[in-house]
Order: C-alpha cells, then sequence, then structure tokens
C-alpha cells in the first residue's frame, strides 16, 4: 500500500496495490502495521456501509468532541467523489477541503482524521461506501456544515437542482454560519 500525505495535514490518500491475475485480484486494505507506521495508532471500532444512488450527497457530517470520530473510508462498488473540510480552529487550514475520487476501480481509501467534516457525492448508478471509525456513533453528538454552501469551493460533480439531499442535510448551517467544536 502506498501512503500518500495531502496538502491539509491530516487527511492520508492510501492506494492499495492490486494483484492481477485470470482469476481477478486480490489487495490488502487494511494491515495494522503499515497504517500506525503511516498514519498513526488508531483502533477502529466500528465499520459502517452505504448503498446510494447516482445523485446522493451525503455530508458534511462531524461528530463534536468527545464523541468525534476519525475514519477510513472507501467505495467498495461504483465511484464516488469523497471531500473532507477541515473544521480545526486555529488550523492554518481552517476551511480547506480534500478531495478524492474513490472507486471499485481504484481502490483508494482516504484517512478522514477527527477535526474533519466528512461528505461524499455518488458519480456512479450506484455506490456502496464503507467506512472505519475509531470511535462509536453518538446521535447527540452529530453536526454538520451545508453541502450546498457554494463558498466552501467544492464541485461536487452534481448540479445542485439534481441533488438527492436527506432533509437533515438541507438543514446545516453555511459555513460562514457554523462554530467548530475542534477548539
Amino acid at each position: 500500500m502506498d501512503f500518500i500525505k495531502c496538502d491539509i495535514k491530516g487527511p492520508v490518500v492510501i492506494r492499495p496495490v492490486k494483484h492481477k491475475d485470470a482469476r481477478g485480484y486480490f489487495m490488502e486494505t487494511f494491515r495494522l502495521d503499515e497504517f500506525r507506521k503511516h498514519v498513526g495508532d488508531i483502533e477502529f471500532v466500528q465499520e459502517n456501509e452505504s448503498c446510494s444512488t447516482r445523485g446522493v450527497i451525503r455530508g458534511l457530517h462531524f461528530q463534536a468532541p468527545p464523541f468525534a470520530q476519525a475514519k477510513l473510508v472507501r467505495c467498495v462498488r461504483g465511484r464516488v467523489l469523497d471531500v473532507a473540510v477541515d473544521i480545526r480552529a486555529g488550523s492554518p487550514t481552517y476551511g480547506q477541503f480534500v478531495a478524492v475520487e474513490l472507486s471499485e476501480d481504484n481502490g483508494v481509501q482516504l484517512f478522514v482524521p477527527r477535526g474533519f467534516a466528512h461528505g461524499f457525492s455518488v458519480l456512479s448508478d450506484e455506490a456502496v461506501f464503507q467506512y472505519k471509525c475509531d470511535n462509536y456513533y453518538a446521535p447527540h453528538a452529530e453536526g454538520g456544515i451545508s453541502i450546498l454552501d457554494t463558498s466552501l469551493g467544492i464541485d461536487w460533480g452534481i448540479a445542485a437542482d439534481e441533488a438527492i439531499l436527506s432533509q437533515k442535510d438541507t438543514l446545516h448551517p453555511k459555513f460562514k454560519d457554523f462554530e467548530t467544536p475542534f477548539k
């Protein structure tokens, strides 16, 4: 696996090595010793999976401390644009984001550390998305930033009038009205 640091300190792109032959392929998707060496001492305690259709945009979500979550995300079927926005107060990259295409073909994963809001858009007819979390889900600690906020400069690859959003995601504040819990 290749571990690639991003322009923003914290997120890491992980590219697996696919071994292909007439039977198909094999790849390591997680190896604790390598992960700790290149990313840090993270212990994942929960794994989630979602299935979404083209045009769905989920996010930008986070959990407030002390229930914050770091995530290791990947797309096992289809193709998504995955986005992590820095919401750490005082960070020199506060409000900036990393965007990476994750797909079943490229096998790329993204590590999203605590202190980032996370979301993705579905670019294929359907996408199955998996993520490991280092803290348990706590509904009372949920937070978010509007995915429709154009001030962030995120091109989701989906026209706003074609986006399929949850009602909850349409109610999150714009970034300028957002107060980060990551002080």
